[in-house]
C-alpha cells in the first residue's frame, strides 16, 4: 500500500448543490452521491471562484482568483508555463489519467504536461445526445433523448474510467472525470426522463424587485421570452434537470464501484464538486451568466471522501473552491511550486467546526472595453452573446463577498447589493444604501477592496537576474 493516497476527481458541470439529497433535496435521487457524503465531510458553504465554467476551473487548479493572471474567459486558459494541481501531482510522482474530454480548462500544450493519459478508450456516438429544440421561449430543453444517442461523452468518460479501474497502474493514482451533465441541453434518456412526478416539485423562485435586481434578468427575460413559460414548463426542465443529475448518479456510482472491485478504496480520495450552479428558472431565468451572483450559481456541492477522511460529517465553515489544490497536495504529501491563496482543508476534516475563512469571493463579468473579447457564440446560446455585445454593461465585472450571514455584490456598472441571508435566503430583498445596515456594507466593501489588493498578482517564485547577459552586438557607428 503507498502511503500516498490515489485520487478520484469528480466535477460535474452546472450542479445546483441544492439538487442533491446530501444537500437538502427531497426530490432527487442520488443514492450513490449521498453515499459518498456519508463517508466523508460534506462542505455547506462552498463557494465557486467564477460563474462560467473555464474560469472556475482554471481557479480551482491553480489556486488562483482568476483576475490573479486574467484568466476570466471561456478563451483564456492555463498555459503550458503555468502551475495547475494535475501537473503538480503528475511531477511529484503520480501517474494522472483524463478519462473523456471535458473540461475546457488547459491551452494547447498544458495538458501533454499535466497528464499521463487524456481522452476516450471508448468513443462516443454524440457529444450532447440528439433531439431538437422545440419552438417558443428559449429553455435550452431537448426533453427525451433517443436511445440510440445515448453513448454521449459522459457515458464515453464513464466507460473509458471503468476500463482503466479494470487494471490501474502502479500506486498512486489520479483518476480524473470531468463531465458534461447536467449542463444544459436539458434532455435524458429513460428511465431518468420518466421518474419525477412534475406535479410534485415546487416552482422557482419568482424575480425579486425590478428596481433593485441586477438589469441583466429582465433583459433576459425579455430576449429569451421567458415571460411566456408557463409553470408547467418551468416544472418539466426542472424535471429533466434533476433526471440528469439521477444519471451523473448512477454514474459516480460506476465509478466507485470500479474503485471498490479493483481493491483500492482503502487507498483512494474522491473529491466531488462542480464548477458552478444553474438558473433553473429561479428570478425567471434559465442557464448562467458570466456576472451571475446568486446562490443557485455560486454555492458548490463540495465533498471529500475516502482515505483519512472522517465519516458522516457536515462543514459549515465558510470555503472556496481555490481550497482543493492545497487540500489534494497536502495529502498528497507535495506542495505547490508557486504562490497560491487556497487554503487546506485538512484541519476541517478532523475538526469541522472551526473558523476557516471569514469571506467567500466570486468574481466574474468584463469591462466595457473588452467587448469585443466577449465569444460570440451560435445557438442557441446567441441571444446571450448578443444581449452581452449590444450592452456590455449587462455584463459589467462584478464581485460578491460572503459570509456566514450577508452577501455583497459591487458591479462596475450599477449599485451595489447588500443581503442578509438568515431572512432572505434567496437574496431578493437589497438593503444596499440603508442606514440600519450602513456598517455592514462598509465592513463587506473593505474585505473586497483588501481581497483584490492582496491577490492582484503574484511575484514568481523564480528571481530573474537584473543585469543578464545580452547576447548582442554593442551599437556601432554606420
Amino acid at each position: 500500500m503507498s502511503t500516498r493516497p490515489n485520487f478520484v476527481i469528480f466535477i460535474p458541470d452546472q450542479l445546483r448543490a441544492d439538487a442533491l439529497g446530501a444537500f437538502g433535496n427531497p426530490h432527487v435521487r442520488t443514492p450513490n452521491i449521498d453515499a459518498l457524503a456519508a463517508r466523508g465531510t460534506t462542505f455547506t458553504n462552498a463557494y465557486v471562484q467564477h460563474p462560467v465554467c473555464s474560469p472556475s476551473r482554471a481557479a480551482f487548479l491553480t489556486g488562483w482568483y482568476p483576475h490573479t493572471a486574467g484568466h476570466r474567459t471561456l478563451t483564456h486558459l492555463l498555459q503550458p508555463h503555468e502551475p495547475n494541481l494535475l501537473r503538480a501531482l503528475k511531477d511529484s510522482g503520480y501517474h494522472v489519467t483524463w478519462a473523456g474530454m471535458r473540461g475546457d480548462v488547459f491551452a494547447p500544450g498544458a495538458t501533454e504536461h499535466s497528464c499521463h493519459e487524456y481522452g476516450f478508450s471508448v468513443q462516443p456516438t454524440a457529444f450532447f445526445g440528439g433531439g431538437d429544440y422545440p419552438d417558443g421561449p428559449r429553455l435550452f430543453y431537448r426533453g427525451l433523448v433517443p436511445a440510440e444517442a445515448t453513448l454521449d461523452a459522459d457515458e464515453a468518460a464513464i466507460r473509458t474510467a471503468e476500463q482503466w479501474l479494470s487494471d490501474p497502474p502502479e500506486q498512486p493514482w489520479v483518476l480524473f472525470v470531468p463531465m458534461i451533465a447536467p449542463h444544459c441541453p436539458f434532455q435524458v434518456e429513460e428511465p431518468y426522463f420518466s421518474r419525477l412526478n412534475r406535479d410534485d416539485l415546487p416552482d422557482p423562485v419568482p424575480p425579486g424587485d425590478p428596481a433593485s435586481e441586477p438589469r441583466y434578468l429582465a433583459a433576459i427575460r425579455e430576449r429569451y421570452r421567458l415571460g411566456e413559460v408557463t409553470a408547467a414548463q418551468w416544472r418539466e426542465v426542472i424535471a429533466t434537470y434533476y433526471g440528469m443529475i439521477e444519471r451523473l448518479d448512477a454514474q459516480l456510482g460506476r465509478v466507485m464501484a470500479g474503485v471498490e472491485k479493483a481493491g483500492v478504496a482503502d487507498d483512494t480520495v474522491t473529491l466531488f464538486f462542480a464548477d458552478h450552479g444553474e438558473y433553473l428558472g429561479d428570478y425567471g431565468i434559465i442557464e448562467k451568466w458570466p456576472s451571475a451572483m446568486h446562490e443557485c450559481i455560486t454555492r458548490d456541492p463540495l465533498i471529500i471522501s475516502g482515505r483519512g477522511v472522517p465519516a458522516g460529517q457536515r462543514c459549515d465553515a465558510m470555503v472556496e473552491l481555490i481550497d482543493i489544490l492545497p487540500t489534494v497536495l497536502e495529502m498528497a504529501e507535495t506542495t505547490a511550486s508557486h504562490r497560491h491563496f487556497g487554503r487546506s482543508l485538512l484541519p476541517l476534516l478532523h475538526e469541522p467546526d472551526r473558523e476557516h475563512r471569514e469571506f467567500a469571493f466570486t468574481e466574474g463579468g468584463y469591462t466595457r472595453e473588452e467587448e469585443p473579447q466577449i465569444e460570440s457564440p451560435r445557438f442557441p446560446y446567441d441571444l446571450k452573446g448578443e444581449l452581452q455585445h449590444e450592452d456590455p454593461t449587462l455584463v459589467g465585472r462584478a464581485v460578491a463577498v460572503r459570509d456566514r450571514d450577508w452577501t455583497y455584490v459591487w458591479r462596475l456598472y450599477e449599485d451595489p447589493e447588500l443581503y442578509r441571508r438568515a431572512e432572505d435566503p434567496h437574496e431578493q430583498n437589497n438593503v444596499a444604501g440603508t442606514p440600519e445596515f450602513a456598517a455592514v456594507q462598509e465592513r463587506m466593501h473593505e474585505a473586497m477592496l483588501r481581497w483584490l489588493v492582496e491577490t492582484g498578482d503574484v511575484i514568481p517564485l523564480e528571481p530573474d537576474s537584473r543585469f543578464p547577459y545580452v547576447d548582442l552586438p554593442a551599437p556601432q557607428a554606420h
